[in-house]
């Protein structure tokens, strides 16, 4: 999977003259904690990036410029009259992420980092933004089966390759695997497989012959 295949398209940007109020209200209207900072309104150039982080970081201390009551509005006027920027708070030159990388490189760069979202960039142009929502997102897909099937976890032996005895028993009993999944790490090591079709119990019972033990099964409703 790669990170076109998950990454948020319509992105709201900003940019850094622009005022930090301006940029905290877009942020809560759209229900969003980032903006991909631009060079301008005419120029496309990924320079920065700015959270709901940055923006609390800027605002009197207990006052939260996010907030319904009147709280927030202290807040959002305190960053207006104080004409503080998006470039005075951003970060300058955030890390990136192309199109074409692994999702689960970007998993381990933002558990690494400690960052929650990257914007997707190709030749310094804003592709993108790829947040922790959509690599969850992704992942989950991964173990998510149709109406109907089933999800199907038994034991393997160290290095063992289990896609033959897969195919062999999907086709014995004319079922589709949407997804699966060798965790050789685990110990001891797993299959985790998606199935759909009605002879599920059929292949079961076939696992079990081929004396490998089944952790656990969940139906698909």
């Amino acid at each position: 999977m790669f990170v076109s295949m998950w990454m948020t398209t319509d992105v709201m940007t900003t940019y850094p003259q622009a005022l930090l109020a301006d940029a905290a209200a877009l942020m809560a209207s759209r229900k969003i904690r980032r903006l991909p900072v631009m060079q301008s309104p005419n120029d496309p150039t990924l320079v920065g990036i700015v959270s709901a982080t940055d923006v609390l970081h800027a605002s009197p201390a207990k006052l939260n410029p996010f907030s319904t009551a009147a709280d927030g509005l202290v807040a959002t006027e305190h960053l207006r009259s104080d004409a503080i920027t998006v470039g005075d708070v951003m970060t300058r030159n955030p890390l990136t992420v192309t199109p074409d990388m692994a999702i689960e490189a970007v998993a381990a760069l933002m558990r690494d980092r400690k960052i929650g979202a990257f914007p997707v960039v190709r030749r310094d142009e804003l592709l993108g933004l790829i947040t922790e929502s959509d690599v969850f997102r992704a992942f989950a897909s991964v173990l998510q089966g149709s109406s109907g099937g089933a999800r199907i976890t038994f034991d393997i032996s160290e290095g063992e390759d289990v896609f033959p005895l897969i195919s062999e028993l999907v086709q014995k009993h004319e079922l589709r695997v949407d997804s699966l999944i060798t965790l050789h790490r685990h110990d001891p090591p797993m299959c985790v497989v998606n199935v759909a079709g009605e002879n599920i119990d059929a292949m079961l019972e076939d696992v079990w012959k081929s004396h490998h033990r089944v952790e656990h099964v969940h139906r698909h409703e």
